[in-house]
């Protein structure tokens, strides 16, 4: 029996959880604070972990600043989620330092051209997440891997990759989340080895959309939406050159949506990316998407209100969306993109990616199309339960979200969803 999850399924039910927050809780009474979030001291842990120094551009700290600054004043984290948070910031600037160290001891890397790759730049809950796995079938084809994402460095080379140990603590760490976050692998499905966003990558710039899952910061989001992309663009190119490096490959299959957002500086950097945008009825993107982080904010913070939770999502969307339409506008039709319904990519996944490849010119092999079958046959889009949620509860109506994208469903003929 298929297994229903909504955001009220994630929260901190754990007797362990709630031991951690109430411990975190008793020892900020007395002036011990264990997850403190100022920019100074993360540099420092990173530095004293990684037992670097060189942070590369410093263009990051901006970002960083904007970060901390609004987690603190707006996140409403309780002890657990800030420690949480903590870890993860300290870690990405942890990788960051690799990085910047990896590329000066090794500068031949910069030599690395990643040419033509596909990027899937669709919103949330649109079959980025299905297209981007069967884009990795294709043998000529590579993905970022979730755990190559959480530690690039060193790059995982042809000899030992499959057997590296990064691939069991990030199989862990999966594990332990979904505990926490119980419709997390129905709302979106993870795997160590599966191909992840890489807006994880934005993240070591720190100008990503990631973050803003983690904890409601409104005020970086703002500066997220003002600032210049390029930076993150920068060290995103220079992770996909180490791997490549190591891994020497043909092309890679990108995905976020954050790249929506920023096409421009995505072509300035990858000028001749095939770029796939997939399409879908906002009226059931919208209220998914904040679901999905309505219940990461009941796992990392005290009491998200969903109502808020539905406007800031929606905004967050909408920005995507505008942007989009506005580059569109400056193409004079000319077919910059693959544009793929969702209606289209669930009923037929092989023969959208046939549709997908003739557009730019390709022809699907034989052996990607038989990799394809077997892993929709093997595969069913229900495997982990299923997603359900009520628009109503996050504040959404379809009334509403039809007519704010009214704009966005006539010019691309995105069918209307029950």
């Amino acid at each position: 029996m298929t297994r229903d999850f909504t955001f009220h399924d994630a929260g901190l039910r754990s007797p362990v959880l709630r031991a951690l927050n109430a411990v975190g809780a008793g020892l900020g009474r007395v002036g011990v604070d264990l997850a403190r979030l100022e920019p100074e001291r993360l540099l420092a842990a990173a530095r004293e972990r990684s037992g670097l120094s060189d942070f590369g551009d410093e263009a990051f700290r901006d970002g960083l600043d904007a970060l901390v600054d609004a987690v603190l004043r707006e996140g409403g984290q309780h002890a657990f989620g800030r420690i949480a948070f903590r870890g993860m910031l300290v870690a990405t600037l942890e990788n960051r330092l690799r990085v910047v160290d990896f590329l000066k001891r090794h500068p031949e890397v910069r030599e690395e051209r990643i040419a033509r790759p596909f990027v899937i730049l669709g919103m949330p809950r649109t079959g980025t997440t299905l297209l981007s796995f069967l884009l990795d079938l294709d043998p000529t084809v590579r993905s970022l891997r979730h755990w190559e994402a959480a530690a690039p460095i060193p790059p995982p080379d042809l000899a030992g990759h499959g057997e590296d140990p990064r691939i069991a603590a990030a199989a862990k760490q999966i594990a332990q989340l979904s505990r926490l976050v119980p419709p997390l692998q129905a709302m979106h499905p993870m795997g160590a080895t599966l191909p992840t966003e890489c807006v994880t990558l934005f993240a070591l710039g720190f100008r990503s959309l990631q973050f803003e899952t983690q904890a409601p910061a409104p005020s970086y989001g703002r500066w997220l939406e003002a600032a210049d992309p390029r930076p993150a663009y920068a060290i995103h190119e220079q992770v996909l050159q180490i791997l490549q490096w190591a891994q020497p490959t043909e092309t890679w299959s990108l995905k976020t949506p954050q790249h929506l957002w920023h096409l421009e500086a995505l072509l300035e950097r990858y000028p001749d990316a095939r770029l796939v945008w997939t399409h879908r009825d906002p009226a059931a993107v919208v209220p998914s998407v904040a679901s999905l982080n309505m219940a990461f904010y009941r796992t990392w913070c005290r009491s998200p209100d969903p109502r808020e939770v539905g406007a800031y999502w929606n905004h967050k969307l909408r920005v995507g969306v505008e942007r989009g339409l506005r580059f569109d506008a400056t193409r004079d039709g000319s077919p910059w993109c693959c544009h793929v319904q969702y209606a289209e990519l669930m009923r037929d996944p092989v023969g959208a990616v046939r549709r997908l490849y003739a557009h730019f010119g390709l022809e699907v092999s034989e052996l990607h199309a038989r990799r394809m079958q077997r892993w929709v046959n093997d595969r069913p889009q229900q495997l982990h339960g299923r997603h359900v949620y009520r628009a109503d509860e996050l504040g959404l109506s379809r009334a509403a979200l039809d007519a704010e994208y009214a704009d966005y469903r006539g010019r691309f003929a995105v069918p209307r969803e029950a």
